[in-house]
């Protein structure tokens, strides 16, 4: 199989950080300076809703906007949620339409303009290439989000939290316009699901369309040959990212997977061989434990392009965080008192969760159990076909009574978390429920914190993204 020339490609790529933690101005940050910036696509259409909703305050989304290639379409999503000077802080936010196998009209145009606003700003006033970052697992929401991505001319998509081999080709099908269907994953099906897109629902035939690098986040050499060897399914290259990343992380592939401590135990059967993943001929990056300048040269001297860098950027100052969770996190690594949990039950998706212990978050227990438990969002909701016909929607962070409805098992749900809704509070926009009361934050963060004690030695108080960089490249 040829190589690919690696020169073009960056040393450092930002984590691509959800639920918009990686926002705009971390991605810009990042890429004005050299490196791969990269906007998350989870949630991105309730996050531009939430944030019209708010009054967009400096107006950059309406700046965005008012670049998208169907002003039509643009002129509808800001009737249906802008608010001038913001909402009042006791009302609730106004939800967005949940994904589903046959979304409506509104939906699929909201996911298109959020996309595409967000890449758009990243990319704005400068020529540094610019990312998006997808999971797999929110399968409903990935051809209107990235071609909405490719219509702001984002240069690369990442995905990851499965096996993306219907990826590369979609990217070809709409960098082409083309009408495209994804096969779905649906719980007991019989029958194969399809989601279908059309570009033409966007109605902008004069816009240009960028033509992405598509890089898929794994973490065993298995499936980087898997990926590597058909065209359909070849990427152009991967990141390969460890148990210490934050964030989800593979399920542990040895049998005995949980911990005397209750956490998700790792090995070396969780360790990708470097060496077969070279032998793809694709170039690749380190992701997971590899922030500092010492593992970016050892990545290189072990065949890689450079690395991944999550929670060095989600600490720094453009980061979506909240200043307040900034400030928590920042004052637990300086007195040493930071923990960690690998938590295998955490995430209604199935796959270990890093959760940082904060008082006041839905790591501690009483608060978890105090909250009541709702699936208004949805975004990992799984689609699975009744015993009887048709098909449902269901997921473990739902109450357990309406799982158990839904054919789920109780045993999956009592310990899973809403991440969707306490993500959406790690980030400022966290719902208003009908006591008065907001949704809690649930933070997650990489175990590996090497890094961060460095440089909050130098910056006690937080750090730019740029200074990250700096950082990395031992710029002094």
């Amino acid at each position: 199989m040829p190589s690919i020339e690696l020169s073009p490609f960056p040393d450092v790529i930002q984590g691509g950080m959800g639920i918009a933690v990686s926002t705009w101005q971390l991605a810009k940050q990042v890429s004005t300076n050299g490196g791969l910036g990269v906007v998350s696509a989870t949630a991105i259409d309730s996050v531009i809703a939430r944030r019209l909703q708010d009054g967009d305050q400096l107006g950059d989304i309406r700046r965005a906007f008012a670049h998208f290639p169907n002003q039509n379409i643009a002129s509808e999503i800001l009737n249906s949620y802008f608010i001038d000077g913001g909402k009042e802080p006791e009302i609730p936010y106004l939800d967005v339409p949940k994904l589903s196998l046959k979304p409506n009209a509104l939906s699929v145009k909201l996911l298109v303009i959020s996309a595409f606003s967000e890449v758009w700003l990243a990319k704005e006033g400068h020529t540094g290439a610019v990312g998006i970052n997808a999971l797999e697992k929110i399968q409903l929401a990935t051809p209107a989000t990235l071609y909405g991505a490719m219509l702001g001319g984002v240069d690369y998509v990442l995905m990851g939290a499965g096996i993306p081999t219907q990826i590369p080709e979609m990217l070809r099908e709409l960098a082409a316009k083309r009408f495209v269907k994804i096969s779905v994953d649906v719980a007991s099906a019989k029958k194969e699901y399809l989601l279908n897109f059309d570009p033409g629902l966007i109605a902008a035939p004069d816009a240009k369309l960028s033509n992405p690098k598509f890089l898929a986040i794994i973490s065993s050499h298995a499936l980087a040959a898997y990926l590597a060897k058909d065209e359909k399914t070849r990427p152009h290259g991967f990141i390969v990212e460890g148990f210490t990343a934050g964030g989800h992380n593979a399920p542990p592939r040895s049998k005995d997977s949980i911990g005397g401590d209750g956490q998700s135990k790792f090995g070396a059967l969780d360790e990708a061989d470097l060496s077969k993943v070279a032998k793809t001929g694709l170039p690749f990056w380190l992701a997971g434990g590899y922030g500092t300048p010492d593992n970016l040269i050892k990545a290189k001297e072990l065949g890689a392009v450079g690395i991944q860098v999550g929670s060095l950027f989600a600490l720094a100052n453009e980061s979506g965080f909240t200043r307040e969770i900034k400030d928590e996190l920042l004052d637990q690594i300086r007195t040493g008192s930071l923990s960690v949990r690998t938590d295998p039950y955490t995430s209604p998706t199935g796959f270990p969760f890093k959760v940082v212990e904060i008082t006041g978050t839905l790591s501690e227990q009483g608060k978890f159990l105090d909250r009541s438990r709702n699936c208004d969002l949805g975004y990992l909701r799984t689609p699975f076909e009744r015993e009887k016909g048709g098909l449902g929607y269901r997921c473990p962070g739902e109450p357990i009574a309406t799982y158990e409805f839904k054919e789920g098992l109780a045993l999956d749900a009592e310990r899973s978390k809403c991440l969707c809704n306490s993500l959406m509070a790690d980030i400022g926009l966290a719902q208003i429920r009908a006591d008065g009361s907001s949704e809690l934050p649930l933070v997650t963060l990489g175990s590996d914190l090497v890094g961060a004690k460095e440089l909050v030695k130098d910056y006690p108080n937080g750090w730019s993204a740029l200074e990250v960089l700096d950082y990395l490249h031992d710029v002094h």
